[in-house]
């Protein structure tokens, strides 16, 4: 805009018009390609409709439309065929007259006919419903078929198989029997086999069992990572109670909602712990594992399986086996409490799309305030193979936790995509060959490609907290059998539903969508 003033001529308001229009030209216009690659977003428009409206009146006999406003002269309709082409992947014609008459064309490099076909079927159902009854919200048609319905509602969702009635310790206690001299453990050189693990943790239990610890109650673990921690998870469980993981190296206000939010009976710490004063003004029991009198009662009891007899209640797969807390994405905290079926039904599960052996060990490097340390601490105890722990440090340093990797000779990791970038960005050659877990965020494609490449298997899982830890997994790669769905190829997948849980694609008004169209997942 231009303001004239008494000092500037025409002339000279035209001269700064133009230059200020001049040094805009490049600004005029972006193409929509261009946009697109500037917003990071790929492809913003895959589809087309064109509806012809022509203003023609069909009543008359001649089919000719007279047009006094430019002549006397009249405009005849006469037939002619038509060849358009497209670069989107779907157009779709719309020529009103009697009859309606449609035309859907696509892209074959990117859509096979039965699935056009499909498309075309849905289409006719949505103007048929509309046609039945014009005053139905948009929302209520239903596109969906009786067969596709069936696929997605039972099919795809066929998951359900009995879960083993029994409890995390005898899973564990179980593989124990099979294979008391192998490694169980491992942590900074130091290794105890299944049934030293065994022991330790049957004495610590009774002696929790003493300080009032049993079924229906929860105790806060609160230590260090170390031989301690896996002792004391599994304690509490053969105990009967759930137990609350904290991770020490939260802040202390952290520490202490949680604590006070769950209740539990008592606290197990470590010296180091204490020391830190993270657990300072906790109004809860700290019972020192370490410690001089702790360490003496524990070497007191029993290292026999804990009985049923010896528990302060009878323990059954609906009581507690955690309560992990979330995130806190809603301001706090939320307590996720999972019971030992849920827990059994996951693990057993598990079991076949990781494929631990009595030759595996798998590198526990999750918080174990986070769910999936879950997988990586009880998985292998439940399957003959071998827990290496990282200590703190190491799961800070990327160098050392490769080194930690060869030295330990590990075969199977789980970590987030934001860890397996460092890892097979900077330490490539320590992961190669690994079994390849990764869930907890979204997947590139870029570094699922990579995964691929260096990986022996890779598995993609999704799930959230209230669902026992993964919901879906998908492999996209198998030893020998190179890259499988959903790496190179777009976004990586998250598969299938996990055994008894069901999945499904819902649109806003809680209907299932059709396979390939967004909507929300239900778990």
């Amino acid at each position: 805009r231009v303001q004239l003033n008494n000092t500037q001529t025409l002339a000279q308001t035209v001269t700064q018009l133009q230059d200020q229009q001049t040094r805009l030209m490049q600004h005029q216009h972006l193409g929509l390609t261009d946009i697109q690659k500037l917003a990071g977003i790929g492809e913003l428009f895959d589809t087309v409709i064109i509806f012809e409206n022509y203003p023609v009146n069909l009543s008359q006999s001649s089919g000719t439309v007279p047009i006094p406003s430019v002549s006397t002269d009249q405009l005849r309709i006469v037939p002619a065929s038509t060849r358009d082409a497209t670069h989107y992947p779907l157009t779709l014609f719309v020529a009103p007259g009697p009859p309606l008459e449609l035309r859907l064309d696509y892209r074959p490099d990117l859509f096979d006919h039965s699935t056009i076909e499909a498309m075309a079927v849905r289409l006719e159902r949505i103007l048929k419903a509309m046609a039945v009854d014009m005053d139905i919200p948009v929302g209520r048609v239903d596109v969906l078929g009786e067969i596709e319905r069936r696929r997605l509602l039972f099919d795809w969702n066929d998951t359900g198989w009995p879960v083993p009635d029994a409890v995390v310790p005898e899973l564990f206690e179980a593989q124990v029997a099979r294979s008391p001299g192998a490694v169980a453990l491992v942590f900074e050189g130091e290794e105890l086999t299944y049934g030293e693990l065994n022991v330790r943790a049957n004495r610590l239990a009774r002696y929790l069992v003493g300080r009032g610890v049993g079924p229906g109650r929860l105790v806060g673990v609160v230590l260090s990572r170390s031989v301690d921690l896996v002792v004391g998870l599994l304690a509490v469980l053969k105990s009967g109670a759930g137990y609350v993981p904290v991770d020490p190296g939260y802040p202390v206000e952290r520490v202490r909602f949680v604590l006070e939010d769950a209740g539990p009976v008592l606290v197990l710490a470590d010296s180091v712990v204490v020391g830190s004063g993270v657990l300072g003004g906790v109004g809860v029991d700290v019972v020192v594992v370490d410690g001089v009198d702790v360490v003496a009662g524990v070497a007191c009891c029993g290292g026999g399986n804990v009985v049923a007899g010896e528990r302060l209640g009878v323990l059954s797969g609906e009581d507690v086996a955690y309560v992990v807390y979330t995130s806190g994405s809603t301001g706090w905290p939320k307590g996720v409490v999972v019971p030992h079926r849920a827990l059994v039904n996951f693990l057993r599960v598990a079991e076949g799309f990781c494929a631990l052996g009595g030759g595996d060990r798998l590198l526990a490097v999750t918080t174990v305030a986070f769910d999936i340390a879950v997988l990586e601490l009880f998985l292998p105890l439940v399957c003959g193979a071998a827990v290496v722990v990282a200590g703190s440090g190491v799961v800070r340093d990327v160098f050392a936790l490769g080194g930690l990797v060869e030295s330990a000779g590990v075969s199977v990791l789980q970590a987030t995509p934001s860890l397996w970038q460092e890892l097979v960005t900077r330490v490539p050659g320590s992961v190669e060959g690994l079994r390849m877990l990764v869930g907890g965020e979204a997947l590139p494609a870029s570094l699922a490609e990579r995964m691929c490449e260096l990986g022996a298997e890779v598995v993609n899982c999704y799930g959230p907290t209230e669902t026992t830890i993964w919901s879906t997994a998908a492999v996209l790669k198998q030893s020998g059998a190179g890259v499988g769905v959903g790496a190179g190829v777009g976004v990586p997948v998250v598969g299938r539903p996990l055994g008894n849980t069901r999945v499904y694609v819902l649109d806003g008004g809680l209907r299932p969508v059709p396979v390939g169209v967004v909507g929300e997942l239900y778990v």
